[in-house]
């Protein structure tokens, strides 16, 4: 009996000595980020007021390098992978670590404000919000990701693990074609285990992405026999270019609108009797009269699903629907490559409750999993199928992204560090 009481205080003493060992890790990680919160915040500043629109190459650059430069100060070695070949600026890499998991962040540099917007500068509103073209999308994410790892280097648990970062120059609009624009993102992927981004999800701080639609773009072209229009509906005529593409538009719209999760959006149309189509710059314009039937017609959309699956049934669906054309008419429905669904999986669920009990554990409450349809394609849909895990949408948080009302609430800035700072270590802790 007395060997089995001191082998139980042994134990006691073990397990105690481990957790407060593991507490002493943590508060140190957290007196960390606190102290450097201003320096943090003013890194944030910095980044958003260089202009990085997507297609301002020098801009993306500038703010690669702001971010490269940090990344090396913790230890990393940085990559800038060159765009040329997919029609951009580029994307900065940067790696760190050679044990324990193998952990891929996810962040982007480019914005969808241009060079020349209005929309240009980091600018306090008073309280806790700073508005600031890409503050939220992503430059706030980007800096979390860089004070995170930071906050593990100065607490002594960076070597505990194995960091990619990759933040890509192009999320705002990819580089063709996606097999190169894409490939540090796969390839990173494929080295991880565990893939998290930081993007603002759909900005609530109370939620994160386990699931994100996949976005592919489509193009339908249609074709009718032009003739004085007193001749349209007749055999020899038929119904024109118009009428067959209504048709075709009102049944994807029946045929799919039920199928949960999926959209799908005609964003331009032009017909008449000659169209005339820029793909360059998305603009198309046509001529026509009243009183000829339309020859030519051109449709452009979007289709977003959340599996791959579901993605095949309605794409099956719609040329089933092109295939049945009317009198005279024909029509050509083709799918560009685009960005994969991330679907919901049990390893995303897992990660997501880990993240979850850390923010409660910090007193900030519990995390759940964002509804699908409220969260856009993001760069972390290439990376999802090859990692056991994967996460999004623990960046910096607020209202208006996409548009001049783009919003920081910087009450979120510290806690997401914090958490993702605290879930790399226990991920380490885990292996």
């Amino acid at each position: 009996m007395r060997a089995l009481c001191l082998a139980l205080v042994t134990l006691f003493v073990t397990a105690t000595t481990t957790a407060q060992a593991k507490d002493d890790t943590e508060q140190a990680i957290l007196n960390a980020i606190e102290a450097r919160l201003p320096a943090a915040e003013r890194l944030l500043e910095k980044a958003v007021n260089i202009n990085s629109g997507t297609l301002n190459f020098d801009g993306v650059r500038q703010v690669g390098a702001l971010f490269g430069a940090e990344l090396k100060a913790i230890g990393f070695e940085t990559e800038w992978v060159e765009g040329a070949e997919f029609g951009r600026a580029g994307h900065l890499v940067a790696s760190f670590g050679n044990k324990g998991p193998k952990i891929l962040m996810i962040g982007h540099l480019d914005t969808v404000f241009a060079k020349d917007d209005a929309f240009q500068k980091f600018a306090p509103l008073g309280g806790d919000m700073i508005a600031g073209p890409g503050i939220t999308d992503m430059k706030g994410g980007d800096v979390i990701i860089i004070e995170a790892v930071r906050a593990l280097k100065a607490a002594g648990v960076l070597d505990d693990v194995s960091i990619r970062i990759v933040m890509t120059g192009d999320e705002e609009s990819s580089g063709k074609p996606l097999a190169k624009s894409k490939k540090a993102i796969v390839d990173a992927a494929i080295w991880a285990d565990v893939a998290i981004g930081f993007e603002d999800g759909d900005g609530n701080i109370k939620t994160a992405v386990t699931a994100r639609r996949g976005s592919v773009n489509w193009s339908l072209t249609v074709t009718g026999r032009p003739a004085h229009s007193s001749q349209i509906f007749t055999p020899d005529v038929g119904y024109g270019a118009i009428l067959e593409a209504s048709r075709i538009l009102n049944e994807f719209r029946l045929q799919l609108e039920g199928m949960e999760n999926l959209t799908f959006n005609p964003g331009r149309i032009v017909g008449g009797t000659r169209v005339k189509d820029d793909k360059s710059n998305d603009t198309a314009s046509g001529f026509g009269k009243t009183n000829v039937v339309a020859k030519e017609l051109y449709v452009t959309g979007g289709i977003r699903a959340l599996s791959p699956e579901q993605l095949a049934e309605a794409k099956a669906k719609m040329q089933a629907i092109v295939a049945d054309n009317l009198l005279h008419t024909t029509a050509t429905l083709t799918f560009e490559p685009g960005y994969p669904p991330m679907a919901p999986t049990a390893g995303n669920a897992k990660l997501l409750a880990l993240y979850s009990e850390i923010s409660e554990r910090l007193g900030y409450g519990a995390i759940e999993a964002v509804n699908p349809r409220k969260a856009g394609a993001a760069d972390i849909s290439f990376a999802a199928d090859h990692v056991d895990m994967a996460l999004d949408g623990m960046g910096l948080m607020g209202p208006g992204g996409h548009t001049k009302d783009e919003q920081a609430d910087m009450t979120s800035f510290k806690k997401n560090i914090e958490k993702a700072a605290l879930l790399i270590h226990a991920l380490a802790g885990a292996e």
